[in-house]
């Protein structure tokens, strides 16, 4: 099930930003991501202001059922609004399987050396995500007396709600200066975090409080990553190449995130701590080279 839905939300991603490519003007497209952005975000605050006040257990199948279900409501709602969305005659040409796209154009990474960097860059950057699991497992490490699992959504979501307009504003006029300040909020956070936790003389309640305040704080950078590159590759391209790129760049970064399944082995031998600093100086890698992306053509 988890496979055919990644496989439907990979084909989700490709249309959208095709749509959004056609139907949206650049200067408006980093506004866009960010009020969507923004809108989902304060979805996953209410849901977990929810389990902060009501903790689900482990064995609660109908928590879980019932959330499942009210997700999959949302994915109908949205193919129903995106039915209503106008494109002009002929915009449709050229369109194609995402995955035909993926595979008969996957030479641009060896020939278009300003998307072969965004690529990269993008890999990378992907340190935003992966690092919010150890913030989780350090947290657990500390005796807590409220609700995790709540405390984590709601900051999550707060930023989300908070940060996604401001970085879709600051998009439109330079995606790429998003995906640098973006990325080295990310980066820095995780040293700063472990240095506070091991060395900081904190009371155990704000102790307790250290990890969902950094989770805000990476929400906020991981917003600002989502917003930048999604803005990205829809201005450094048009037409029919933004199909590609965006299939293309969608199939290399889940070949990436399928090596990335060997930090569990990684994480048992350095620990949580470890990792956070390790996945640091990947984000901090990332915001260099996104120093040298290109500016994209602002209309």
């Amino acid at each position: 099930c988890l496979i055919v839905f990644s496989l439907a939300r990979g084909l989700c991603s490709v249309a959208s930003k095709d749509v959004i490519g056609k139907t949206v003007p650049k200067t408006r497209r980093g506004r866009l991501n960010g009020v969507a952005t923004s809108l989902s975000g304060w979805l996953a605050l209410a849901f977990g202001v929810y389990c902060l006040i009501y903790p689900p257990s482990d064995d609660d199948m109908l928590f879980y059922a019932a959330l499942l279900i009210g997700a999959a409501m949302l994915w109908v709602a949205a193919a129903l609004v995106y039915r209503g969305i106008d494109e002009a005659p002929g915009a449709t040409e050229g369109g194609g399987n995402a995955l035909t796209h993926a595979l008969g154009r996957i030479s641009l990474l060896r020939d278009d050396a300003p998307f072969r960097r965004f690529v990269v860059t993008r890999a990378l950057l992907l340190c935003s995500a992966l690092s919010a699991p150890y913030y989780v497992v350090m947290a657990q490490e500390v005796e807590t007396s409220f609700g995790m699992l709540g405390a984590f959504l709601v900051a999550n979501g707060l930023a989300s709600s908070l940060s996604a307009g401001v970085w879709g504003r600051m998009s439109d006029a330079s995606s790429r200066q998003v995906l640098i300040r973006a990325a080295l909020l990310a980066s820095l956070l995780g040293p700063v975090v472990i240095a506070i936790d091991r060395w900081a003389p904190l009371p155990d309640n704000l102790h307790a409080w250290l990890f969902p305040v950094a989770f805000f704080v990476l929400g906020i950078a991981h917003a600002g990553v989502r917003v930048g590159r999604k803005t990205y590759v829809l201005d450094m391209a048009g037409g029919n190449k933004r199909t590609d790129y965006v299939a293309v760049s969608n199939s290399a970064i889940g070949l990436i995130l399928l090596a990335t399944g060997l930090f569990g082995l990684l994480s048992s031998l350095i620990g949580a701590a470890g990792m956070l600093l390790l996945l640091s100086g990947v984000g901090l890698a990332g915001a260099l080279l996104a120093v040298s992306l290109p500016e994209v053509q602002q209309d």
